[in-house]
């Protein structure tokens, strides 16, 4: 792609620097820190050898979510949502989309009757919190889901296949990768996609902030998603790899 005009210099077709840090918690099960530049969300994975209600006597487990920001996450202080006293709306539809996306990517049978629970808390914030938090969310579970198989407590990996999330848009009428902050509060179009090694597509959310985006528009950030995505399998592999 030709240059660009983005406000960190990056070209177009360009993420930020990429870091994931699996096993960065001493105590949970799984967990990693997760860098998408100046964005840095820890993730930990909690195992729970019980599940919701209405999976009882099934056989079959659960994966879920739960997402924050610390207080000074961003430029000025916000109050923590349990001071508040209730999750504002944006909280609770960005753990959804985790937990979805990591069941999307999970064989719940598999589990067996137990609970993975995923805490995604953002630490610092620069745009694509959500897209860090479930790329993280990923390593954090296979993390936890080996422990289960060395341990003996289940006898196949229920994590059935990759998954990573990324965000593109359109900024100054052009198609753009992983966008930062300065770039997602100010473009035409914001979108992330959560999509799958083997090709698949687990959720799109585009919305256009201005005028309507075109169906090339979507194919245009889409073939930008899967190569970020691409690159961000490597890193995930790539973490899990220390742990051995």
């Amino acid at each position: 792609m030709t240059s660009s005009t983005r406000p960190s210099g990056r070209m177009a077709d360009q993420m930020r620097q990429i870091e994931l840090i699996a096993g960065f918690s001493a105590y949970a099960e799984g967990s990693c820190l997760t860098k998408f530049g100046n964005t840095h969300v820890l993730v930990t994975a909690s195992i729970d050898e019980k599940v919701p209600p209405f999976l009882r006597n099934t056989g079959k487990g659960w994966v879920t979510a739960e997402y924050g920001m610390l207080p000074r996450s961003t430029h000025s202080r916000m109050d923590r949502e349990a001071v508040r006293g209730k999750q504002s709306g944006r909280t609770q539809e960005i753990q959804r989309l985790i937990g979805r996306s990591l069941r999307a990517v999970t064989n719940l049978e598999l589990l067996g009757e137990r609970q993975i629970k995923i805490d995604c808390d953002v630490l610092q914030a620069d745009g694509g919190t959500r897209t860090a938090a479930i790329t993280g969310a990923w390593v954090a579970l296979m993390a936890a889901t080996e422990r289960l198989l060395l341990n003996g407590q289940i006898t196949r990996q229920p994590v059935t296949g990759q998954v990573a999330a990324i965000s593109c848009g359109i900024f100054e009428k052009s198609v753009v990768l992983d966008l930062d902050y300065a770039e997602d509060s100010q473009a035409e179009t914001d979108a992330n996609f959560v999509l799958t090694a083997d090709n698949g597509i687990v959720e799109v959310q585009a919305t256009a902030e201005a005028d309507p985006y075109t169906q090339d528009d979507l194919m245009a950030m889409l073939d930008l998603a899967k190569k970020g995505a691409g690159e961000l399998f490597q890193h995930q592999q790539k973490a899990l790899d220390t742990l051995s």
